[in-house]
């Protein structure tokens, strides 16, 4: 029996959960080029920097109280920087319900030795957050990239809290609304939601994880990338575009673009709309078909940008069949699941991807299942 590929492909098949889609319209010719081959260190350099950082914060509504700086390596690099420089002045807790959450356990159990509760849950499932203890330090990843799944909103983080919360956040920021309030250390990259490049990282701090910074020592040595303080200072410089090591001006040039197209959308509420609405095409089509479901299956903490399927009867071995068929055909790239989660399909519906083309993958998504069945 012949399975006969569907007639209509995805305009733009990127459903990369990271790096992501770039912004509809996009163009390498389209980025401005002022700022490549001179110095960071230069005007042209440094003002870019800090348009960077003044887009994010109007973008993403971050308010004054909270600084935005601009790290080396990613969103790994910025939330590494903040569990360094600021855990162990007291105890710690930390949340994985995935296989980087799980990669942050590690690091502060066996690298910096601190005993930390681990609150664990499976994948597509969250921890009981009624049960945290926000006596402790808190680290958290707000959307699961690899698992689907995510905080529901933040009413459980405690307003009278002692310790600071650390939320990695890197495929939430700009497809959720962040409250800025409960989240005293967030980290993210620019390459999901806006479609960045990689390799650089952000880190956003609220007062209260200044004030840690200020008054707390850690008692390892930190390799420099990580250095925030100078002097018993504060390095503000980090925050006003005066980067700790050398950045790509053309990956920041790149960014200047997603933000710009971000406003003309509507900017962050034009950004959740049309993170929602992929995530709601995906959900019809999921629904329509016995053998597709969700790894997160409660509606309640499913993601609405890394959306993971999982696929009946399928191994890993199929799973990459279907991938390599959808490549093949230039219908859909890279939507195997990671690697550490269960076998299955992991679809990028953040906002720089079209609902159109969310919409077109469905009957490819049947074909690859047929043919890799068969």
């Amino acid at each position: 029996m012949t399975i006969v590929p569907p007639a209509v492909k995805p305009a733009r098949p990127y459903f990369s959960s990271g790096p992501c889609a770039k912004p509809p319209g996009w163009s390498p010719e389209k980025l401005q080029t002022e700022s490549l081959g001179r110095s960071h260190r230069a005007k042209i350099g440094k003002s870019r920097l800090q348009l960077a950082i003044d887009l994010m914060r109007e973008v993403l509504q971050v308010p004054d109280t909270h600084r935005i700086g601009i790290v080396p390596g990613s969103d790994t690099g910025a939330i590494e920087m903040a569990m360094w420089t600021m855990l162990g002045a007291r105890p710690v807790t930390m949340m994985a319900w995935e296989s980087f959450g799980e990669g942050w356990v590690t690091d502060v159990n066996k690298q910096l030795k601190l005993n930390a509760t681990v609150m664990n849950a499976p994948y597509g499932e969250i921890p009981d957050l009624s049960a945290v203890d926000f006596s402790n330090d808190v680290v958290f990843t707000w959307n699961g990239t690899t698992s689907g799944a995510r905080v529901p909103n933040g009413d459980w983080i405690a307003d009278d809290r002692e310790g600071l919360t650390f939320t990695d956040a890197t495929s939430a920021v700009f497809a959720y609304d962040m409250p800025w309030d409960k989240l005293d250390v967030t980290t993210f990259s620019w390459q999901k939601v806006l479609g960045g490049e990689g390799a650089h990282g952000v880190l956003i701090l609220g007062p209260r994880a200044v004030e840690r910074l200020e008054n707390y020592t850690p008692a390892w040595p930190l390799p420099k990338v990580f250095r925030l303080m100078s002097k018993g200072a504060l390095v503000e410089g980090i925050f006003k575009g005066e980067t700790i090591n050398t950045p790509s001006m053309l990956a920041v040039e790149d960014v200047i673009f997603a933000l710009e197209w971000a406003k003309t959308i509507g900017g962050l509420q034009g950004l959740m709309g049309r993170s929602n609405a992929n995530a709601a095409a995906l959900a019809k089509i999921v629904e329509a078909r016995d053998y597709f479901g969700f790894l997160a299956a409660d509606p309640a903490i499913r993601s609405t940008t890394s959306v993971c399927l999982t696929v009946e009867g399928a191994d890993e071995a199929m799973i990459k069949k279907m991938a390599s068929l959808l490549e093949a055909e230039d219908a859909a790239y890279d939507i195997a699941g990671y690697r550490d989660a269960p076998a299955g399909l992991r679809i990028w519906c953040g906002a720089t991807v079209d609902t159109a083309d969310i919409e077109a993958l469905g009957p490819w998504l049947d074909w690859a299942y047929k043919k890799a069945k068969a």
